[in-house]
């Protein structure tokens, strides 16, 4: 790389830095995620002021420095207005602006990440204001498609145990599929609760088995020496998955499609009123928590939004 190199980056972290300057962490089209300094920002006649701003898109040119590079010109290509004017969107913003941070990877091309994160900044500024929920449902969205690109979506449409295709039984009295993060997506309850038995009634048999054996023996010493290799031959058998949550049968349908590339999912889905997307989304930030390996932050304010303004349950 050059003394001085150009890029097209959408800013997604500014911090304050000396006296005037502004600290800039931007995710590039060319290079991945780069911190650079943008000098003199905070002045009020600053050139750099707006550009260095949240989520605007700019053509920089950067020069390089001894530990942190320099901002010396900038064009703004597009900005997002709209989030900064709904606290929604502000928050579902920041929620993925900090999954992008997590999966950005520096001195690499990231145009992949670069576009879907502006394609979903993009849907969630255009999203009415007339049914916010909306604004959830577009999160989930772009949040399992951050996954998928990121190679650990979670699996919807068949059953993680016995890989059976997942149906949403809207006829169903209970639930009838849960989603394990460890296990990596859904499952159903009836294929769960057979592993648990049969795990049980094995443990009943090694337990049994093991008290047979002790009764015949007064000390550990009299055990036969082929009686010490049965106990330690190892059994593979599959790991009970830990459930997360039950989904009912419209949390099942959400989650499917949440695997399409098209936003707009479909009318029925894009019109949810009820919870079920801020259940689905609770269900997504655990998994995503998971495999990031670092807590959403942003995340608390999306709970905070919604309670306030709709009474909405919280999971956790």
């Amino acid at each position: 790389m050059s003394k001085t190199y150009k890029a097209t980056g959408i800013n997604l972290k500014t911090q304050v830095f000396g006296e005037s300057d502004r600290l800039v962490t931007i995710l590039t089209k060319e290079y991945g995620l780069l911190t650079a300094i943008a000098p003199g920002a905070r002045k009020h006649n600053s050139s750099l002021g707006g550009r260095s701003a949240m989520f605007v898109v700019n053509e920089v040119l950067i020069a390089k420095g001894r530990s942190l590079d320099k901002i010396t010109q900038a064009n703004t290509v597009k900005s997002y207005p709209g989030l900064a004017k709904d606290l929604g969107k502000l928050a579902a913003s920041q929620y993925l602006a900090e999954i992008v941070l997590s999966q950005a990877l520096s001195e690499n091309p990231q145009e992949e990440l670069y576009e879907l994160l502006n394609e979903h900044l993009s849907r969630l500024e255009n999203v009415s204001s007339k049914n916010p929920l909306q604004v959830v449902a577009f999160l989930c969205h772009a949040v399992f498609q951050f996954m998928a690109l990121a190679g650990f979506a979670p699996q919807v449409d068949a059953c993680c145990l016995t890989q059976r295709p997942l149906i949403a039984d809207f006829g169903a009295a209970r639930n009838q599929v849960g989603f394990s993060i460890n296990a990596g997506g859904a499952i159903y309850l009836d294929a769960w609760e057979k592993l648990r038995s049969s795990q049980n009634l094995l443990k009943q048999e090694e337990e049994s088995t093991a008290r047979e054996v002790e009764g015949n023996y007064t000390s550990p010493q009299q055990l036969p020496h082929d009686t010490y290799e049965t106990y330690e031959t190892i059994h593979h058998s599959q790991e009970l998955p830990t459930l997360s949550r039950r989904l009912n049968a419209t949390e099942l349908f959400l989650f499917q499609q949440l695997s399409q590339l098209d936003i707009s999912l479909s009318d029925a889905v894009g019109n949810t009123q009820d919870q079920s997307w801020l259940s689905v989304e609770q269900v997504l930030r655990q998994y995503a928590q998971y495999h990031l390996g670092r807590s959403i932050r942003s995340a608390a304010l999306i709970d905070s939004f919604f309670a306030a303004n709709y009474d909405a349950t919280v999971f956790q």
